[in-house]
């Protein structure tokens, strides 16, 4: 029987990060990887995380299991931190954010077999390997110009006006992935009310939150989409903003229109979470619990994240100073402008591999870089690269 499996394509990242394991070269330089490094190249416990680590490990008492939709304390501190005192709303904690994308896509599909799902291009490739797993439309929808290096507004407007009732626009809700280009303040209340007309649904993908400008300012586009539309769901990621990437800590938050869209959603979303895996991890979601609940964890929390977001901009300026300098030329201000750990760089996959052979630069095909990968010492031979491959 398994000889008959299809094979299966290797996982893009997947692929880089053997090959650069594979690389003797000391000086290989990681920005394929989306993960958060700090100025020595660690990706560090964060030091509130690390707090919240000892006291549970003196006051926990069992490892039973917690309940098929989570820690209660876990989905209300989340609930909270992503929208507020917003009413009618569901919740079930997942394993990661990839978790919560799946399953929403699943409880979109148990919903309305016939929902398309509009991605902007280009978009997280997991995205699109979830939807074709699941049988669901992908409808692209031009999102990143690059020629500006920014959000391509008018093709945003023109492919939005497609939508149909019961659709749903899947969205970053800041530090988009793979470009680093986030809308506006008046381009996500636009989006917002493009959406409502049509009677679509807004699916945003909150992987970010908190390094792009802040907690508030990046959870603005989530609110601004939650309180213009009558249903929405909202797969959060812990993985980056709390540092707890293996414990896979995760939460689908869907708002409804009235208490019993609510509770049928509720129910729903706990039957899926049955289907798939019973009980969802429980131990990086209590973690995340006590940070926020304690406001002496909270603050240094926020304090470190401060520090992380300070780092990543502080890169992007660096990057972009240097360039200036072997250049004599502003054509890579953009990287400053885009928020989070991404930027794309616009090169070619031949200008990709040359940077890679050449310098020891690893970044995915599509040259989207990791900005927090960098370090300080790596910004004058990133942009030595760019500029020899002719960027």
């Amino acid at each position: 029987m398994l000889e008959n499996l299809p094979k299966q394509a290797p996982d893009g990242i997947l692929h880089l990060m053997e090959q650069l394991r594979a690389d003797p070269r000391a000086e290989k330089v990681d920005l394929g990887v989306g993960v958060y490094r700090d100025a020595t190249g660690a990706t560090p416990i964060m030091r509130a995380v690390r707090q919240a680590g000892r006291r549970l490990w003196e006051a926990e008492t069992t490892k039973t299991y917690t309940a098929l939709a989570g820690d209660a304390a876990f989905l209300a501190a989340v609930r909270a931190l992503v929208l507020g005192d917003a009413p009618e709303t569901a919740a079930i904690a997942t394993p990661g954010g990839t978790g919560a994308v799946r399953l929403g896509l699943e409880l979109v599909r148990m919903a309305n077999p016939e929902a398309r799902v509009f991605v902007s291009d280009p978009t997280w490739p997991n995205h699109l390997s979830i939807l074709a797993h699941l049988g669901m439309e992908a409808v692209p929808f031009r999102y990143f110009d690059a020629g500006t290096q920014d959000v391509d507004r008018d093709g945003l407007r023109g492919d939005l006006a497609a939508l149909r009732e019961g659709d749903v626009v899947l969205l970053h809700g800041c530090c988009h992935n793979p470009t680093g280009a986030d809308p506006d303040t008046d381009l996500w209340e636009e989006v917002a009310r493009i959406i409502r007309a049509a009677g679509a649904i807004p699916m945003i993908d909150l992987a970010y939150l908190g390094l792009g400008d802040g907690i508030e300012e990046d959870a603005a586009g989530t609110r601004a989409l939650v309180s213009a539309c009558p249903e929405a769901l909202v797969a959060l990621s812990c993985s980056k903003n709390f540092g707890l990437y293996r414990e896979r800590v995760g939460a689908l938050i869907v708002s409804a229109a009235d208490d019993m869209a609510a509770e049928l959603a509720q129910g729903a979303m706990t039957h899926l979470n049955r289907q798939a895996y019973s009980f969802p991890p429980d131990h990086g979601a209590r973690l995340a619990a006590m940070v926020l609940d304690d406001p002496a964890l909270r603050a240094e929390w926020l304090t470190e994240l401060g520090e992380m977001r300070a780092q990543v901009k502080g890169l992007r300026t660096a990057l972009v100073e240097e360039l200036r300098a072997r250049t004599s030329s502003g054509r890579f201000d953009y990287i400053t402008r885009h928020r989070g750990m991404f930027s794309m760089l616009g090169a070619s996959p031949a200008q990709v591999t040359q940077m890679r052979e050449t310098h020891g630069i690893y970044m995915t095909r599509d040259s989207r870089i990791n900005i927090a990968g960098l370090g300080a010492r790596d910004v004058p031979r990133l942009a030595a690269a760019m500029v020899e491959a002719g960027l």
